[in-house]
């Protein structure tokens, strides 16, 4: 079992990207240049190492490789992008990476990429690139090619050693139990348990009783072994379910208008162990928007629209106005998921403005783009 961590050591210690690893500070995929251009670098490292994995490390500075980190990312239907644009897609998974100088909520993200052993090219047009393009890696560099000759393996005695370099031992799995539960107070009441003998899984989070039922907010869960921080949330309330095979988090989401808020329940994902030393993952959607009123609707979109113009205009805010803000991404989203399709391109706009104005505002945006990206993939 690879220590994940350890391979993205590994992997930096080559200091630059060379032909069977890239790095990235990070990934932009909510615009269309942004997945066009992880689009090419999977087609690249696909092809140019058609017998052993290739990565992508996100959230290491380009020029020393220092480990900066990036934010949570739970897009459990990546492969979906891969395969509708790629011709022979390889498998493609992203992990969320633990490391502990990284601050809360932050860890490294790890591209692996699996190959097929066939030429994987583009599918289709997206951005500058055109469909039937083919990209192998020359250096640090994907380059675009014409083709005709068979696939060469160049790189995968370098990518074993590697690899097997990053194997996990007891003193690493002992360490991370300990760590984890170091780095999490009483408050959150740290727990572990080992399945199948051989995998460690650790979680934490604030509990709440309710109508019998027990809730969790700020919920880490991370699987010891691999380092692979499995579910990460400051905000959603979930719940935990488990067996002797399985651990199952349902998550929901606070929604609504002027204070009278719901959780619903958005998706359940279920961790699912083995006796043969593996483990997959299985996720159901939840999700169904709530309905409102045409009339509460329109008042609620023009108050959003008004408070937009304001931000965009740089002219100051009013204490209501400060506190709408905090809740203008998730009641836009509201609106776009009742009939309102122009809501989403009003958001966009002011992704930027946003940003500048609140945390809090922006953490709120953050996790509406989150919901809205698993909503587009079902």
């Amino acid at each position: 079992m690879i220590n994940k961590r350890l391979l993205i050591k590994s992997l930096l210690a080559h200091n630059d990207e060379n032909s069977f690893y890239d790095k990235k500070r990070q990934l932009n995929l909510s615009q269309r240049e942004g997945k066009a251009k992880f689009l090419k670098h999977i087609c690249a490292l696909s092809n140019s190492n058609p017998k052993n994995n290739s990565y992508i490390v996100v959230g290491v500075d380009d020029g020393d490789s220092s480990i900066r980190g990036v934010d949570f990312f739970d897009d459990a239907k990546l492969q979906n992008l891969i395969n509708a644009y790629l011709e022979n897609p390889p498998v493609v998974l992203y992990e969320n990476i633990h490391f502990p100088h990284l601050a809360e909520g932050k860890v490294v993200g790890l591209v692996t990429i699996r190959p097929t052993n066939k030429i994987t090219a583009l599918r289709k047009n997206i951005w500058k690139y055109f469909g039937g393009a083919v990209f192998f890696r020359d250096g640090s560099i994907s380059v675009s090619k014409v083709f005709d000759i068979e696939l060469l393996d160049t790189n995968s005695a370098v990518v074993a050693e590697i690899e097997k370099h990053a194997q996990n031992n007891i003193e690493l799995t002992l360490d991370g139990v300990v760590d984890f539960m170091n780095r999490h107070d009483e408050v959150l009441k740290p727990s572990y348990k080992v399945f199948k003998e051989s995998f460690v899984l650790c979680w934490a989070g604030l509990e709440k009783k309710e109508k019998g039922r027990a809730y969790y907010s700020r919920v880490d869960v991370e699987l010891i072994n691999e380092h692979v921080k499995l579910f990460y949330s400051t905000h959603d309330e979930v719940e935990i379910e488990m067996d002797a095979h399985s651990f199952s988090i349902i998550e929901y989401v606070r929604l609504g208008f002027h204070h009278a808020y719901k959780y619903y329940p958005l998706e359940r994902v279920s961790f699912l162990f083995d006796n043969k030393g593996s483990y997959q993952i299985d996720s159901a959607f939840l999700f169904e928007p709530p309905k409102y009123e045409k009339k509460l609707l329109h008042h609620i979109y023009n108050a959003n629209n008004a408070l937009g113009e304001k931000l965009l205009k740089s002219l100051s805010l009013t204490k209501n106005d400060k506190e709408d803000l905090g809740n203008l991404a998730p009641t836009y989203m509201l609106c776009y998921l009742n009939g309102f399709e122009e809501a989403l391109d009003k958001l966009n706009e002011l992704t930027a403005v946003i940003k500048q104005h609140s945390e809090h505002a922006y953490q709120g945006l953050k996790d509406t783009q989150r919901i809205l990206r698993k909503i587009k993939y079902h």
